[in-house]
């Protein structure tokens, strides 16, 4: 298992685990490689120092402590953000603006919701004084997360 430093075209730095280099090399190239934050395909292979297990070795004497992401980063929030808005809204998907203007309207229960609308659908609800906001959502938060 190869353990790889990867980087998002927008700075967003992330781990990838694949099978060899070559399975890394065919999924980029099939653009199966995407940021978790953003959802960018365009990722290159950041440097990593291997580490050699050496049976015969020393360990050394203060080993550094293991670096996780920091909890307060920037992206640490957002995502922390994005989660609570997912765990208090209903996913209408394709129906968004169909069921926004229907709660706006009183044909249904107000209740909060997220989904897909298009630019031009989003400035019409809004010329309506339907207000909608726009969260891009990265692909791992649309499946189970581990």
């Amino acid at each position: 298992m190869k353990v790889l430093n990867l980087q998002c075209a927008h700075g967003h730095g992330f781990e990838g685990w694949f099978a060899s280099q070559d399975a890394f090399d065919t999924q980029l190239a099939d653009g199966l490689v995407e940021c978790p934050m953003c959802g960018n395909t365009a990722i290159t292979k950041l440097l990593a120092a291997p580490r050699l297990n050496l049976g015969n070795a020393r360990p050394p004497a203060e080993a550094a402590p293991a670096r996780l992401p920091a909890a307060d980063s920037p992206e640490a929030r957002w995502l922390r953000a994005v989660r609570e808005v997912i765990s208090q809204t209903e996913d209408v998907g394709e129906r968004f603006v169909d069921e926004a203007r229907k709660m706006h309207y009183g044909e249904a229960e107000e209740r909060g919701i997220r989904g897909q609308a298009t630019p031009e659908q989003a400035r019409s609800l809004a010329d309506e004084g339907i207000p909608v906001f726009t969260l891009p959502l990265p692909a791992a938060l649309k499946e189970t997360l581990q």
